[in-house]
């Protein structure tokens, strides 16, 4: 095992904000579909400034796939940057969904 990293298969949590075009590009919607086709729980949601927050509960390796295609993102849009953290698992949510009500666009 590399020292700082989890065991695999041990569970984790993303703090993810992504930077770029990522608002009125189906990006939400993006993060909801690879999450749940990873088994992975959280939220994502737009921010005020224009990225996209995205919280991600699961396994480690799910969620090194997950912040790959943060990277990538929808075709419509460009990501200019991924700022990402991880942090032990809370488990305070079950399933993914999309947050609302943070921003006046959503």
């Amino acid at each position: 095992m590399t020292e700082g990293r989890p065991t695999p298969g041990a569970v984790e949590r993303l703090d993810a904000t992504v930077r770029g075009k990522v608002q009125g590009v189906g990006f939400r919607v993006f993060v909801l579909r690879e999450a749940e086709w990873l088994g992975l729980s959280g939220t994502v949601r737009n921010l005020p400034d224009g990225g996209v927050h995205v919280i991600a509960e699961g396994p480690s390796a799910d969620l090194d796939a997950l912040e790959e295609r943060l990277a990538e993102g929808p075709p419509a849009g460009f990501v200019d940057r991924v700022i990402a953290r991880r942090e032990p698992a809370r488990g305070e949510a079950a399933g993914f969904r999309i947050a609302h009500g943070d921003h006046r666009g959503d």
